[in-house]
């Protein structure tokens, strides 16, 4: 996970109107012989906003259905899938009353379960799994790419991120693992021509500190995040070239930085100063163990002071947003 429940919820929101209006007409058609669908949830972490994304996603299938097929439910079998360190009893700790949930939206029967495993590889046998679906997982490498420096010298010198790298393609396990109608739903963070203020703002951080003998040089340079935010065209240009699914749709939409704030509250937060303490706040709770391995301990609390300094500098003079792609996709034949 990239950002906090109250972020990602409101993400996962704005994405359901464009799964449904892409899975009606397929699902349709797969409804009239399927009785059992079995659906993959990448990247589910131990949060409940992955059961929101499966309970919209059953939603959408078990009530076109039940039109086709006489009031009769089908059997979800859901697979929910992370690294093996992943925090699973806390997930399914929550699945008693989502199970009650279900049943009184006329799920009748839904059987979860845990499939730990890097989803940059295989995890399934093939033509198994009817539809993949993962929320905020992809823009997260499995690690930072290599290949990084020419003899000796690191070629993202004086940044963190990566912004002109592909990032490591999971359509070949994907293809192999769907059945012959499968379809995939992916959501994840791009950006536009280049990233965003909020994005490089670590990134100015730590040049800042750096030319103030807080950070060594050669550390920053070494340094990479394990993150990838590419842009529309570059995703094209991925599913054409690896042409095993056609993409049905490709849709981007802008979310603020601290949208994680409940909205009551954002309207009363004013002030710059409180909004960027607020995001820098969940932004170290993600980075830092990350930015600990790179640069040491003793630099955190300098170095999220300053980010948050900057962030309320740049909320004065920017809107700052994140750009979500979202991309329906089908298995070609």
């Amino acid at each position: 996970m990239y950002f906090p429940f109250e972020h990602h919820r409101k993400v996962i929101m704005q994405v359901h109107t464009i799964l449904e209006e892409n899975m009606i007409s397929i699902v349709s058609n797969k409804s009239l012989t399927k009785s059992c669908w079995k659906i993959a949830e990448l990247g589910c972490s131990s949060e409940p906003n992955s059961l929101m994304s499966i309970s919209n996603i059953l939603n959408i299938i078990n009530k076109t259905s039940l039109k086709l097929n006489n009031g009769i439910s089908p059997v979800f079998q859901i697979y929910l899938n992370d690294l093996f360190e992943n925090d699973f009893n806390t997930i399914f700790k929550l699945l008693p009353d989502f199970y009650q949930q279900k049943k009184g939206e006329n799920v009748e029967e839904c059987f979860i379960g845990a499939t730990p495993g890097n989803f940059y590889g295989r995890l399934f046998s093939n033509n198994y799994i009817d539809f993949f679906h993962s929320s905020y997982s992809l823009h997260w490498l499995s690690q930072a790419p290599k290949g990084l420096a020419k003899n000796g010298e690191p070629l993202n010198k004086g940044n963190i991120y990566i912004s002109s790298t592909s990032p490591p393609s999971v359509y070949e396990s994907r293809f192999a693992e769907l059945t012959s109608d499968g379809m995939m739903a992916l959501t994840f963070v791009g950006r536009e021509t280049t990233i965003t203020s909020s994005q490089g703002a670590i990134v100015m951080v730590l040049n800042e500190m750096v030319q103030e003998g807080l950070v060594e040089e050669a550390k920053l340079d070494l340094f990479n995040l394990p993150v990838y935010h590419p842009t529309i065209e570059e995703v094209k240009q991925v599913i054409e070239a690896e042409a095993s699914f056609t993409l049905q749709t490709l849709n981007t939409f802008k979310i603020g930085c601290d949208a994680n704030l409940q909205d009551d509250i954002v309207d009363y937060v004013e002030d710059s100063k409180m909004r960027g303490e607020f995001i820098a706040k969940y932004h170290r709770a993600v980075y830092e163990p990350l930015l600990i391995a790179g640069f040491g301990e003793n630099i955190m609390d300098e170095l999220f002071s300053r980010f948050a300094k900057l962030i309320a500098q740049l909320i004065e003079i920017e809107t700052l947003e994140f750009t979500n792609i979202v991309l329906f996709m089908t298995k070609n034949p």
